[in-house]
């Protein structure tokens, strides 16, 4: 469920429905009678541990080693966990119905949370580190870990992996960029293409007519790349998160496959960190956020193959190693105008209908 949270459940017609839905919020839960703007770490500590457990959900072990964290946080201050794992829009639905501690959802979800009023705000004490865009201006969400689109190439098919996307375009193996009618992970490489091409958010005509004319030469493929495909050897090339390159990559085999940034552009997005208003735990809530960006939890997402969303933060060998340098992210870019993308993709799944698919065999 949490990897299609990051590959599916950004479908547009979801988050619309959120925006229209009305916020439910108990007042009376925890965590939203606590002013959260002058609390101490070693109080949140104490009662933290006073609570003695935390609840999260789409946290799963399994997710950008979640499974580690939260053995660390258990080992560290004595608390219990439990998570249920499900995609970024059922949280959010969960935050509204029930009284789950901690979140991790989509980049888009963040703003979307805080807008219905079932965010507890708190500024970590890494807050000054933590990019502009990349948290909320109280604290109601923070992005704790970043994903950017990288080019996966199987060299046993491909002699030549491709560096940009002219490469990409110039070449003669198929690209696999995924399902684009749905899935999150294939609007962001439109998006990524349209950047390389002179487009934007408002502006995604480039990104369009990239992948046109590669469905026009009978070389996009427009099913979602997979371990298992990719372990067989039905991908040449794919577009897809960094991290779910590179962990493709450990787990099939490393020196099968080239993982790189393109040279010329790529999106970054991420994950939020989201506490409950209505959380049953609030502290434990605050303290797991806390931990997840510290140096010991900034380092367990990058043995997740996740990377870290503090720029400065100094990671062990074991943890950088994970990772692709940093040289390849030059022309890695957030998205700037995030209500302009979303307009955009909601027409995205059309255009791409009308313009792509028609030419996919």
């Amino acid at each position: 469920m949490k990897k299609q949270s990051l590959m599916k459940v950004l479908s547009i017609g979801v988050t619309s429905a959120f925006l229209m839905a009305g916020c439910s919020g108990n007042d009376e839960a925890n965590g939203s009678k606590i002013d959260t703007s002058n609390l101490s770490l070693d109080k949140i500590e104490q009662k933290a541990k006073e609570e003695g457990e935390v609840h999260s959900v789409g946290m799963p072990d399994s997710w950008a080693n979640w499974g580690q964290t939260w053995k660390d946080i258990t080992k560290k201050y004595k608390i219990k966990h439990t998570d249920t794992d499900m995609s970024s829009a059922e949280e959010l639905a969960k935050f509204e119905s029930g009284n789950p501690d901690v979140g991790d959802v989509g980049a888009s979800f963040g703003p979307l949370a805080e807008e219905k009023g079932l965010t507890l705000p708190y500024k970590t004490s890494h807050w000054d580190e933590i990019p502009k865009w990349a948290k909320d201006d109280n604290g109601d969400w923070i992005i704790g870990y970043t994903g950017t689109l990288a080019f996966i190439t199987d060299k046993n098919n491909v002699k030549n992996p491709p560096k940009s996307w002219k490469d990409l375009l110039n070449g003669d193996y198929k690209v696999d960029v995924g399902d684009v009618m749905k899935a999150n992970q294939a609007q962001f490489a439109v998006l990524a293409a349209a950047y390389a091409n002179g487009g934007d958010e408002k502006n995604i005509e480039p990104g369009i007519e990239f992948f046109e004319k590669l469905a026009k030469q009978g070389r996009l493929q427009t099913t979602d790349p997979s371990l298992s495909s990719l372990e067989k050897g039905e991908n040449d090339v794919a577009i897809v998160w960094d991290f779910n390159a590179l962990n493709y990559r450990d787990q099939i085999q490393k020196d099968r496959f080239d993982v790189v940034i393109p040279s010329d552009a790529s999106v970054i997005s991420g994950y939020a960190n989201v506490i409950n208003k209505n959380a049953k735990d609030p502290y434990s809530a605050m303290l797991t956020r806390e931990y997840i960006l510290s140096d010991e939890g900034q380092a367990n997402l990058a043995r997740g193959y996740a990377r870290p969303i503090r720029e400065d933060v100094k990671l062990p060998e074991d943890a950088k190693a994970k990772l692709l340098p940093e040289s390849m992210y030059k022309k890695a870019q957030p998205v700037k105008d995030t209500k302009a993308w979303d307009e955009t993709a909601k027409n995205l799944p059309q255009k791409w209908q009308e313009k792509v698919l028609v030419h996919v065999n």
